[in-house]
C-alpha cells in the first residue's frame, strides 16, 4: 500500500474543498482493492445537515465509479480532526475494518483503524 501517495491525494483534496460557512478544509482519499486513489472533500451547504463530509464523498465517489473493495482511507484535516460518526457508520458499512490515517497540516499523521474508530460498529449482521 502506499500510504504517501494516499496521504498526498487526500492533503491535495483539501484545496477543492466547498467550505464557505466553517472555513474547516477537509480533504480524504480512499484506496480501492486494485490500487486506485479516489479522493474527495467536504461539501457545506447553509442547510448545514446537507452538508457531505470529506471521507463520505470519497467513498460515495468510488461506489460510484464501480469500487466495491477498499484497503485504506485517509483523512486530511487542518488539525487532525477525526471522522464524525456518521462517516464512521458509512466506513464501517462499506469498508469494514481498514486502516485509516488521519493527517494534521504540520504533517503529522495518526494510524489506527476504522474498528478502533467505531468499536461498537452497527452493521448488516445487525438486520433482520
Amino acid at each position: 500500500m502506499d500510504k504517501q501517495e494516499l496521504i498526498r491525494i487526500a492533503v491535495e483534496m483539501q484545496t477543492k474543498a466547498h467550505a464557505p460557512y466553517s472555513n474547516y478544509r477537509v480533504g480524504a482519499a480512499v484506496m480501492t482493492e486494485d490500487g486506485t486513489i479516489i479522493g474527495g472533500c467536504n461539501v457545506e451547504s447553509s442547510s448545514y445537515g446537507l452538508t457531505c463530509c470529506a471521507e463520505r464523498t470519497a467513498l460515495y465517489r468510488a461506489i460510484a465509479e464501480g469500487h466495491n473493495t477498499f484497503k485504506a482511507l485517509a483523512v486530511a484535516t487542518p488539525n487532525g480532526g477525526s471522522p464524525c460518526g456518521a462517516c464512521r457508520q458509512v466506513i464501517w458499512d462499506l469498508c469494514g475494518e481498514i486502516p485509516v490515517l488521519i493527517v494534521a497540516a504540520e504533517g503529522q499523521v495518526i494510524e489506527t483503524t476504522s474498528r478502533d474508530l467505531f468499536p461498537f460498529p452497527f452493521g448488516d449482521d445487525h438486520l433482520a
